[in-house]
């Protein structure tokens, strides 16, 4: 027993050798430090729920519900073919969302010299009526402001009165900007400061898109959210990666363990139980309700009942009353026979 046990502590104490030797970091080394940083800065700028299967796509994705902001630049530089191709790639990006009043809301900016908002978060609610907005959208040419159109989507297309669901409601606010060239005005700043308000910023690139200014814009990881396509002509096969990116597990789908009902609730689930059930305290199980039956009695039974008492009461009464009286009589005829 003492020779396992030593053999036990010599292993111990060669595998914590070797695991210093080769993992020379404290708890408060730098790199160390830095290591926790970089993966949690990774972890904090993936949107969540997200799935990169496309098998799993069709049958266990949704989009989750958020408010979409499509910020798009119609400078000179964008030819009418090419800005078409923009609002193809919209109307696509719309057709895989939840689209509703309670589901996804969508908004478009569109910025040149100008910025104008063609339509709010408020403004539609169903697939076809924003899809003809889009398709009303007309290019404003000149100047590429991306900083004004950023500063604009936020003052103007992310608030309450324009339709932005309250942050009580936790639900997302992402903001997707598309441009194929550098920015005429600062966008650091403005993009910073919308990134601080709670705004995932994604970044596409065209053609001849200024990279820098890209993913000055974006949030992190910048790998997730910035994406470069040579022409618009490709544009549109953007749309099955931010489908992708923007797409949400289904929990009760991917598997639950309620025993009768599951309730899908944003990233989590809770489960229900059917009519004449109730739920457990594990909140999982159910058990049938109980039902207490309180039987009420009818006063007028209850008076017959004591009517019927009194009176079987009275009859034995006159009967033990008899009874005493023919024992008697017995009783003194045999003492009359006795002495005869």
């Amino acid at each position: 027993m003492k020779c396992a046990l030593w053999s036990l502590l010599l292993c111990a104490a060669l595998l914590r050798a070797h695991v210093q030797a080769t993992y020379p970091l404290s708890a408060g080394d730098p790199q160390l430090v830095a290591a926790q940083s970089y993966a949690q800065s990774r972890n904090n700028g993936r949107p969540p729920f997200r799935t990169l299967n496309p098998a799993k796509t069709d049958s266990q994705c949704r989009s989750r519900p958020l408010d979409l902001v499509f910020i798009i630049d119609s400078s000179r530089s964008v030819r009418p073919g090419e800005f078409e191709k923009v609002k193809i790639f919209l109307a696509d990006m719309v057709d895989t969302l939840d689209v509703g009043s309670e589901a996804t809301r969508v908004a478009v900016v569109n910025y040149a010299s100008t910025v104008k908002i063609e339509f709010l978060l408020k403004d539609h609610f169903n697939k076809p009526d924003m899809k003809k907005a889009i398709s009303r959208i007309e290019p404003l040419a000149a100047g590429t402001m991306t900083g004004l159109a950023i500063k604009t989507a936020v003052n103007e297309a992310f608030t309450e009165p324009s339709g932005a669901r309250p942050r009580s409601r936790n639900i997302s606010k992402v903001a997707i900007i598309v441009t194929d060239g550098r920015p005429q005005d600062q966008v650091e700043e403005v993009s910073a400061a919308a990134r601080a308000s709670g705004i995932e910023i994604y970044a596409v690139g065209v053609d001849r898109a200024d990279m820098q200014s890209l993913q000055l814009m974006a949030s992190i990881p910048l790998d997730d959210h910035v994406f470069y396509v040579e022409t618009y002509g490709v544009i549109e096969k953007l749309t099955s990666k931010f489908r992708e990116t923007l797409c949400g597990v289904d929990p009760c789908a991917m598997g639950h363990d309620c025993e009768h009902i599951c309730v899908n609730s944003n990233a989590s689930y809770y489960c229900k139980c059917r009519n004449g059930y109730v739920l457990n305290d594990d909140k999982k199980t159910c058990s049938l309700k109980q039902v207490k039956v309180e039987v009420v009695e009818d006063p007028c039974k209850c008076e017959a009942r004591l009517v019927f008492q009194k009176q079987t009461q009275a009859a034995i009464q006159q009967l033990t009353a008899k009874l005493a009286d023919v024992s008697g009589r017995i009783e003194r005829l045999e003492n009359t026979v006795g002495r005869a």
